[in-house]
């Protein structure tokens, strides 16, 4: 598995390699099963894997958060070797936006809801880092997980209004057996509030197969001591977001 630090390195490796596809599968890093299931696909649909690891800056509205947000870095490293990833990108700020960030992308629909609400400039810095990494490893084949279920949406979207040559690739949320959707933030979860988070995966399931509205189901997540930041339905899916302690959760399930 080849190291990669530098934009100039990665746009020289990607003019020199071999004939095949490349499946390409961006992550903040903090990997967990969720993530190994991304790889696992993108090795069995591509001669090659390429994973970055870069914790975006310009996606976080809250400095704190950003601060202490996992970078288990030799970790990771260890489990792109034993997932078989062929190159992993481990790019400074620098290099990701040389210009300061003052160049970005901007979508001002869906971008303005739901997550996007209450995290001003969230998805810009998403799409913005998206679209970089695409541009830098011109994959075939880029693979995203659908926990982040508007984010993939608006990845979608920006793919199509750019002419992108990538495909898209959706896969589908991962969750633990008690059912809480894998996320490299649930490390940070404190032992009582790790018992506890499933409920939020419980409650919302339950008011879907139940038919209660967004509202209720939002009002019995507020019951059990989440902080309810919204629960909305949106393109055939239940989508909410609660925080737990410091720790921001999110999920969806299927509404039909």
């Amino acid at each position: 598995m080849k190291v990669v630090e530098t934009a100039a390195e990665l746009i020289a490796l990607r003019r020199a390699r071999e004939a095949g596809a490349t499946g390409f599968v961006p992550t903040m890093g903090a990997l967990h099963e969720g993530h190994l299931s991304l790889f696992a696909r993108a090795r069995a649909e591509n001669a090659r894997v390429w994973v970055s690891l870069f914790v975006n800056p310009a996606q976080f509205d809250d400095r704190a958060d950003l601060a202490r947000y996992p970078r288990p870095v030799e970790d990771d490293l260890a489990l792109l070797r034993a997932a078989g990833c062929d190159l992993v990108f481990l790019p400074r700020e620098r290099d990701i936006y040389p210009d300061d960030y003052r160049y970005r992308v901007t979508e001002n629909d869906l971008s303005l809801r739901f997550c996007g609400a209450g995290r001003p400039g969230h998805f810009d810095g998403v799409l913005t880092v998206v679209l970089k990494l695409l541009l830098l490893a011109r994959p075939e084949r880029a693979y995203f997980g659908e926990k982040d279920f508007q984010q993939l949406q608006l990845v979608e979207g920006m793919a199509r209004a750019f002419f992108l040559d990538t495909e898209i690739v959706p896969c589908a949320l991962v969750r633990e057996p008690d059912g809480l959707a894998m996320s490299s933030r649930n490390r940070l979860l404190s032992g009582e509030e790790r018992v506890r988070a499933p409920d939020f995966h419980r409650l919302l399931a339950r008011s879907v197969a139940g038919r209660q509205s967004a509202d209720g189901a939002a009002a019995e997540l507020a019951l059990a001591g989440f902080a309810v930041e919204y629960v909305a339905d949106h393109a055939g899916r239940r989508l909410a977001a609660v925080r737990l302690g410091q720790v921001r959760l999110i999920d969806n399930v299927e509404h039909p």
